[in-house]
């Protein structure tokens, strides 16, 4: 009720209120939701080894002074094709765009563990910046700690910006490439690959021009467009043809390298999404942290256990139906779920030996779901085969 309350009456204002949209984008499973949640510092979002763990758009709020960050966490972009297999709803297709159209900002998240897919950017990714030229981008790269050789991430970077970050060419420092076996010199805390003219006032990465240098191993060596003022042109409108011969993107503003899952750097892309928010009112009271209602969270969490514990495509088949709901005498919150299947053999599989699968869903869900209600919360589960 009181979520409720919040969400349905008008925010208050502060006098000079600031709000940034941002849109965060990218492979299924590239961990936008692990980012969301570090960003939020509580666990709102569905997250899982597996692919489409987010099936709808929910949005999570950071309000921080006289500033509202507005997150736009998204399914991961993804084709008919692979959407019909994974028994997915068509806003699974749709909402990724419908978040592009209303953000102010887009990161585009890329996992780099994942050595198929790191040195190019998916071509539905690319063809929502397409779609969307005139809405400034920032690359992250995520998982960097996962990655042993640190010096693959100046490639990577190079790859999935064409070369070019804010209107200027990258180029990688020969003594990196040399190096090519050490893995100690990190770029981690290089986040800006533009040079120190182009800093926003109190900017947390005001480095020297050289020192960026140093630790990012980039090097920003010549200007790209601007008739030699140093100034970006504009991303143009990319069609098909162009879309098919790119891997990278060449209109980032910004890279950022993080450990969403540990949440190294985090703080250092919040710093910089706050000072990109401009002047315009709130949407959410300052006391809103999703507009994600609790049912909905609850659902999503349990859905998150289910997916992490059946193996291959059985847990895209499970439909859940709350049966109890209810508030106890000293505030806990008791909660009865069903969890329906198609199979017998899949409710075999999700009440496990003993029962050992279910109740470990139930106890971790259960665990997750007091974090983010911060009360006590007793969940039960059921198993039935849909009749």
């Amino acid at each position: 009720e009181e979520q409720k309350r919040l969400l349905e009456n008008r925010p208050e204002q502060p006098p000079q209120p600031k709000v940034l949209r941002i849109a965060i984008i990218g492979a299924p499973n590239a961990g936008k939701s692990t980012l969301s949640n570090q960003l939020l510092g509580r666990k709102v979002f569905p997250v899982s080894k597996k692919v489409h763990t987010t099936r709808c758009k929910a949005w999570g709020v950071i309000t921080h002074e006289d500033t509202q960050l507005i997150i736009l966490d998204t399914p991961g972009l993804t084709n008919p094709l692979k959407a019909k297999r994974h028994n997915l709803d068509e806003a699974m297709l749709t909402d990724p765009w419908d978040s592009m159209k209303r953000a102010d900002l887009v990161l585009v998240l890329v996992d780099v563990s994942d050595h198929w897919t790191r040195n190019s950017l998916s071509k539905e990714v690319l063809k929502c910046l397409s779609q969307f030229p005139h809405i400034p981008s920032v690359l992250v790269l995520n998982k960097v700690d996962i990655l042993k050789k640190k010096f693959l991430l100046l490639e990577i970077a190079t790859d999935l910006t064409e070369g070019i970050v804010n209107g200027k060419k990258l180029e990688v420092k020969s003594a990196l490439k040399e190096d090519s076996s050490s893995s100690a010199k990190s770029p981690l805390h290089i986040t800006q690959a533009s040079p120190p003219e182009s800093k926003v006032p109190g900017s947390p990465f005001g480095q020297e021009k050289n020192q960026a240098q140093e630790g990012s191993g980039l090097d920003n060596s010549s200007d790209v467009g601007g008739a030699g003022t140093g100034e970006a042109q504009g991303p143009k409108h990319h069609g098909h043809k162009d879309l098919k011969d790119m891997k990278g993107w060449p209109h980032f503003q910004e890279i950022f390298m993080l450990a969403a899952l540990r949440g190294e750097e985090v703080d250092t892309l919040k710093r910089y999404l706050l000072m990109q928010a401009k002047p315009g009112p709130w949407e959410f009271h300052s006391d809103v942290l999703t507009n994600q209602s609790p049912q909905e969270i609850c659902d999503n969490i349990i859905r998150e256990k289910v997916l992490e514990y059946l193996p291959l495509e059985v847990p895209y088949g499970v439909t859940q139906v709350t049966d109890v709901w209810e508030e106890g005498e000293c505030g806990e919150l008791l909660i009865v779920q069903s969890l329906l299947v198609p199979r017998e053999s899949h409710k075999r599989m999700l009440i496990g030996r003993g029962g050992r699968v279910i109740s470990r869903i139930a106890r971790e869900a259960g665990q997750d779901l007091m974090n983010a209600f911060l009360c006590e919360v007793r969940l039960k589960l059921k198993v039935e085969v849909k009749g």
